[in-house]
């Protein structure tokens, strides 16, 4: 299978926080890559922008030595990355102040396009997107990314997307998420809505219930100042699992392009029922003997932030009412492991014994590790002795099916990146979808506050707290066992 390499406009990208850790780990070495697989045009340019004082030069030392740590080895070239440093800049300047801003107005080419990526704290982007008008470094053509977190709540990012309504329009704002970005997210809207096969069941006659799980084995280490004010229902539920549950329960858009997906997904969210008290389990890591604890790690004793959360959501619409989904993600658990689990009811009537080995059929997307899907399905098991059951998956890994192009298969940034330079919103998060999905989040957040819930201990490499089974239990289900 060959790669089609779509080619994409001379630009000029402003990377502010070019020497932060996201540039760093991830929109250098990304960048670096599309150049690799030839998407990058000979006149385009990157331009680091950061506090630091230093000239161009010992920024292509930086970024050389980030593409040497992040880069996998066998995607490095060192001719290809001497090739790339040509094309790298640098500016030191001042969010706030003034130093450096005419030295990039100075910079800027008239006739490419121009992006603006705000690898920066939230608290800054009002200030960036000021001085880029200010400094008629930003034009009606230009186009901004930002990083999540986007606000902490709805009056925050009430309150952000007027600071860049200031400046920006909407078609000029685009919202990362790098979950939207992921080649399996992308390949379940392509199962959904380029097969027949599947949407007849979809809806819930025919699925007994979804479960979402996004479980990662590492702490919070390193993290815990920034952690510790939001857990893990602002981290990660408001935003990356929100744009999972949408892609898998939205309608069919008229037309595979931004507004259109981002007006489904808007619907899901706002038919998204209250979440009750009883419908939540919120977790806190402990301390093994050869690990610190999520207090130790976030330096605060008294923390009441969930490191774990579950919850069990219901969607209000003809297609779903009826059919739960049951969200979980966590620190510190067993294996790290993001999968999308649709599981079917069971047939109307069943001619064989129970005894005999039935199982759901469930329809799993990996999103990490081993991307692909699995589809089990029950078959009579080979040999005489009567009718015996056995539950065989239908397995799709990239790995597998792509060969020595899955190596190929770009990351996340790579892909998102290349989309704002084409203009491309369709993987972007929209104004009022990031609004709503606040709205909805806020109350369940200021319950447990009110109520002055403390999260349920739970032992490093488990699968969360007890209690998070009681969630599933109670409804005659089972969480999926997260694997090793």
């Amino acid at each position: 299978m060959v790669s089609r390499v779509i080619p994409v406009d001379d630009f000029d990208l402003v990377i502010f926080g070019g020497t932060g850790d996201l540039a760093r780990r991830k929109i250098l070495p990304g960048l670096y890559l599309r150049f690799v697989a030839g998407q990058i045009p000979d006149g385009a340019r990157i331009i680091g922008a950061a506090r630091s004082e230093m000239d161009v030069p010992r920024y292509r030392d930086m970024v050389a030595e980030a593409l040497q740590e992040f880069v996998p080895a066998a995607r490095y070239d060192r001719d290809f990355v001497a090739a790339f440093l040509g094309r790298v800049f640098y500016v030191a300047i001042d969010a706030k102040g003034s130093a450096g801003w005419q030295v990039l107005a100075d910079m800027m080419r008239s006739n490419v396009v121009r992006a603006f990526y705000f690898s920066v704290a939230p608290a800054l982007f009002g200030d960036l997107a000021e001085k880029l008008h200010s400094y008629a470094i930003a034009g009606a053509q230009s186009r901004i990314v930002v990083e999540k977190p986007f606000g902490r709540d709805l009056q925050s990012a009430r309150a952000l997307n007027r600071a860049l309504a200031l400046h920006f329009s909407e078609e000029q704002i685009y919202r990362i998420d790098h979950y939207l970005g992921k080649e399996t997210v992308q390949n379940l809207m392509a199962v959904r809505f380029a097969n027949s096969l599947f949407e007849p069941l979809w809806n819930a006659r025919h699925v007994d219930h979804v479960q979402i799980t996004v479980a990662e084995t590492v702490g919070v280490a390193g993290r815990g100042s920034y952690y510790d004010k939001a857990g893990a229902m602002r981290d990660m539920v408001q935003n990356h699992m929100m744009q999972l549950l949408c892609l898998i329960a939205m309608e069919a858009p008229f037309r595979f392009e931004a507004d259109a997906v981002r007006d489904e997904k808007l619907k899901v969210i706002r038919a998204l029922d209250a979440v009750m008290p009883d419908q939540i389990v919120r977790g806190q890591y402990s301390a093994t003997p050869q690990q610190p604890g999520y207090v130790q790690d976030v330096e605060n004793p008294a923390s009441r932030s969930e490191s774990y959360v579950a919850l069990k959501v219901a969607i209000s619409n003809w297609r779903w009412k009826g059919t739960p989904f049951y969200l979980r993600t966590g620190k510190r658990l067993r294996a790290r492991t993001s999968e999308i689990a649709i599981v079917f009811k069971a047939p109307p009537h069943s001619i064989f014994e129970q005894s005999d080995g039935w199982h759901e059929n469930v329809l799993v997307i990996r999103l990490q590790p081993n991307e692909g899907m699995t589809l089990s399905v029950m078959i009579k098991e080979p040999g005489p002795g009567g009718m015996r059951l056995s539950e065989v998956p239908l397995n799709m890994s990239f790995a597998e099916a792509l060969g020595d192009d899955a190596d190929d298969v770009p990351d996340a940034y790579e892909r998102l990146i290349m989309d704002v330079i084409r203009g491309n919103q369709t993987l972007f998060m929209r104004g009022d979808e990031v609004e709503a999905a606040w709205a909805w989040t806020d109350p369940i957040i200021e319950g447990w506050e009110a109520r002055g819930d403390k999260p349920s201990p739970y032992d490093a490499g488990s699968s969360g707290p007890e209690n998070a089974l009681m969630l599933m239990h109670r409804d005659g289900r089972r969480w999926r066992e997260i694997k090793t």
